[in-house]
């Protein structure tokens, strides 16, 4: 290469006399045209190498088109994938890889369904939490695009992603909707942080979490983050940080004059092992929101409240206050019941849970305090309660998705077998045959439901 930039250097051509200038004209010509070449003919032997390696992917998936083994079929579409995804990486400057990187059609074939078609292959076992989670996630409403603010949903799909061994595809989803929220936090009036660090926690990233959480000024998100992170740390066996989190909380609590989160704070206090200051911190909440001795009207607490007296209040006091927030939080029904029951009540709770009215929220809370019984090693209420379970959904004939996947939860916690896959795929094919409305917003509770079911731990939704 250096030969070729000598020619044009001053004088370079010009050494001979004049009758020799013909030759220099001829060496000008044999040393230059294979240097102005030679990046076409690199371009033309990348693009050569492209279009061999897309052929022998196409050959792949013709073989695939062609067998009844599903195995082998599998095997066959992730060579191919595995060939396309190189000529991305090797050959980027190819027309071809800019085809395959944006998704266009090359002559008839559509890199993008052949994507979903891989990912599919998930679904070759069918009762499997790879499949399921596949299958909730066509469920999905599909994320507007430009991305202006985060979606718990796809959120949660990332986290159990994460949780059921494929973080690639975790972060895949969780990136865009970091950035987005990044530039709202950093923009007066901007999109507050829905999820994104809670599922950054989730994901092993709790100091990403926490950089981002500690940027956002309401009161609410942060401390809510804060809490959910210390719960994660508390999952890794991680007490101390737990505890210095949960102090954060408190001291930002006060300094901000956040007051409806302050039952929040109480419980995050209580579970990272701070029960002196949550205990205080309880009373004062209680005392300042509705004063002592005082009749509890509707609206006047925060559900976090209702939940932090399931641990550290009165049972009349916790289902005092669950009654005036659970219209608007039905969420907050199983979660104080299941407290309360771990904590000896059961005649009560029992009597409570069998007044719910919503067949859903019913189902979730008879899922949780068969839960809580067992590990009270109680199997006889958790058996009485799973026969109520099993005659709800059975009046219910099976129509709706969350109160089978709750009917599955109940089945892994009593019974050692894998039963309760089947009913949870009863639950995605009634999701998938309802309504819009509720495809619309069925896949995130199912979501939940699967992370509980793996895991034994909430999605913190």
């Amino acid at each position: 290469m250096s030969a070729c930039f000598d020619v044009f250097r001053p004088g370079a051509a010009r050494t001979a006399g004049a009758n020799r200038s013909w030759l220099a004209l001829v060496l000008l010509f044999l040393i230059g045209w294979p240097c102005g070449w030679s990046g076409v003919a690199l371009a033309d032997d990348a693009a050569s190498q492209a279009n061999r390696q897309f052929i022998q992917a196409m050959q792949l998936i013709r073989q695939a088109n062609a067998t009844y083994d599903p195995n082998e079929e599998s095997r066959l579409l992730d060579e191919a994938d595995r060939l396309l995804q190189d000529i991305i990486t090797r050959y980027p400057d190819t027309d071809l890889a800019v085809q395959l990187v944006t998704n266009q059609f090359v002559g008839d074939f559509d890199f993008f369904e052949f994507r979903n078609r891989v990912k599919s292959m998930v679904c070759n076992d069918q009762l499997s939490s790879k499949c399921f989670l596949f299958r909730i996630s066509s469920l999905l409403p599909p994320v507007e695009t430009p991305i202006t603010t985060a979606r718990w949903d796809w959120l949660s799909l990332a986290v159990a992603y994460h949780l059921l061994g494929d973080p690639g595809r975790a972060k895949e989803i969780i990136a865009p909707f970091l950035s987005a929220v990044r530039h709202g936090v950093a923009t007066e009036g901007g999109d507050r942080d829905l999820f994104v660090g809670r599922a950054l926690a989730l994901t092993d990233q709790s100091p990403l979490a926490l950089d981002l959480t500690r940027k956002i000024p309401d009161c609410s998100t942060r401390l809510y983050n804060l809490a959910d992170v210390a719960d994660v740390a508390l999952w890794h066996k991680d007490r101390d940080q737990a505890a210095a989190l949960a102090l954060e909380a408190q001291d930002y609590a006060a300094a901000q004059g956040c007051g409806a989160e302050l039952g929040l704070v109480a419980r995050t206090l209580f579970d990272a092992g701070r029960e002196t200051e949550a205990r205080a911190l309880f009373a004062t909440t209680v005392e300042q929101q509705f004063g002592q001795g005082k009749e509890v009207k509707s609206g006047c607490c925060a559900p976090e409240l209702a939940v932090a007296a399931g641990d550290m209040g009165s049972p009349d006091l916790a289902l005092t206050l669950l009654r005036t927030v659970q219209e608007e939080n039905p969420w907050t029904i199983a979660t104080v019941l299941g407290k309360l029951a771990r904590r000896g009540e059961t005649a009560t709770v029992l009597a409570y849970a069998d007044q719910v009215q919503d067949a859903d929220n019913r189902g979730e809370t008879y899922a949780e305090l068969i839960g809580a019984f067992l590990e009270r090693n109680d199997r006889a209420t958790a058996e009485d309660l799973m026969k109520r379970l099993d005659k709800l959904a059975g009046d219910d004939g099976n129509r709706r998705p969350a109160l089978i996947a709750h009917h599955a939860r109940a089945e892994k916690l009593l019974y050692p077998d894998d039963r309760w896959r089947g009913t949870f795929q009863q639950a995605i094919t009634a999701a998938e045959h309802a309504s819009s409305f509720v495809r619309r917003d069925i896949g995130g509770p199912l979501i939940a439901v699967l992370v509980k079911i793996e895991t034994g731990l909430p999605l913190l939704d």
